[in-house]
């Protein structure tokens, strides 16, 4: 991988998946198939691979499980497939995160690009006024925050490549499709032209009036982060700094007219 993770992990040289290193552990990965995925996309019927991404939740040092375990933090690794679905980039589905029960809050994610590059694409509510919409390309080592509520879909930007990437996220995740799925997907579908270069349709379903804010990642001062360190590391070296990930209420004026 281009970027170091901060723990002896790797992308599986054939198929989905990841294999751990000494004193770092992690689950089977779970696959995530065309099939399932087809209800977000601009065209459901479109042929793509049949294995889109593959999800390892829960992984890490296995000094840090205690840790990990009691502060409720988790932290999950992806790879996205090369290839296309049908005119779309490969990518997941759009979700919001649901209410932690133990916060009562819809929890943020902290984004960690290893390889290729991702587009965060993000929008303010999955409802029909998604409010303001992003698009956040990130580049292997750089980081984006998706803040509590927002529907969000990880894209890979290159067809001729995977995108694989970290993200710390509340241990009591789980994801709500049903405003996304209403809506037959986000605000905006990405789609790729012959060349394989990027760009942007309306979704009809929302409303007429709605814009794409198309950027880079923020620095994200304001929650401590650092920059050209892994956010793995950043964990270590400092235990507290993404308890804004699993008691985002005690953050609350920084996630007011957040700019992911």
């Amino acid at each position: 991988m281009k970027f170091y993770p901060g723990f002896d992990i790797k992308i599986e040289e054939a198929g989905m998946g990841f294999r751990y290193g000494n004193n770092v552990f992690g689950p089977t990965p779970e696959i995530r198939s065309l099939e399932s995925i087809r209800p977000s996309l601009r065209d459901p019927l479109c042929a793509g691979p049949e294995e889109v991404y593959a999800i390892a939740m829960d992984v890490g040092k296995t000094e840090d499980i205690a840790d990990l375990k009691n502060r409720g933090l988790l932290y999950g690794a992806v790879t996205y497939a090369k290839g296309r679905l049908g005119e779309e980039p490969v990518r997941s589905q759009g979700h919001i995160h649901k209410k932690s029960p133990r916060c009562g809050w819809s929890t943020p994610e902290v984004y960690e690009i290893w390889q290729g590059t991702a587009i965060i694409l993000m929008q303010e509510k999955a409802e029909d006024d998604p409010g303001r919409c992003f698009a956040v390309s990130a580049t292997a080592g750089q980081v984006v925050i998706v803040p509590p509520d927002w529907a969000h879909a990880t894209i890979s930007a290159d067809p001729q490549s995977t995108l694989t990437f970290g993200a710390w996220c509340d241990r009591d995740y789980g994801f709500d499709y049903t405003g996304v799925r209403a809506h037959k997907g986000m605000a905006f579908y990405p789609l790729l032209d012959e060349a394989g270069t990027l760009y942007w349709e309306r979704n009809p379903h929302y409303i007429e009036k709605i814009f794409l804010i198309e950027k880079s990642p923020e620095d994200y001062i304001q929650l401590g982060l650092k920059k050209g360190i892994s956010i793995y590391e950043q964990y270590q070296a400092n235990r507290d700094i993404f308890s804004f990930v699993y008691a985002p209420d005690k953050f609350e004026k920084v996630w007011e007219n957040f700019i992911p």
